[in-house]
């Protein structure tokens, strides 16, 4: 594994303990039509931090796992700056994360 995707799939660990450590990492997945949606971000069928947990991270943890190319840009961090800040729950750490994870593309 390349250090870049070392980096990232540590940063995907610090992701998910920081979303534990909010009270924002579900146990269940939403229901299986959720994953249907053709809307960015399922914006339409889950909150962010599901989309965070369920799509992004899940989806880039397969991605590293089989060594699938890298997409050439992310950049989730403005998003969930956005999107964040109207949470009670103190986000500027979770924010940094995704800035940091969107800074390897």
């Amino acid at each position: 594994m390349t250090d870049t995707r070392l980096a990232l799939n540590g940063l995907l660990d610090d992701l998910q303990t920081e979303m534990e450590s909010l009270n924002l990492w579900e146990g269940l997945p939403p229901e299986p039509a959720a994953f249907e949606s053709a809307t960015p971000f399922f914006a339409d069928t889950m909150a962010f931090t599901q989309w965070l947990q369920w799509v992004f991270i899940a989806r880039f943890r397969a991605i590293l796992a089989e060594n699938h190319p890298l997409p050439a840009q992310c950049d989730v961090a403005p998003l969930a700056e956005e999107t964040l800040r109207d949470l009670p729950e103190e986000t500027d750490r979770l924010v940094d994360l995704l800035r940091e994870f969107d800074g390897h593309f």
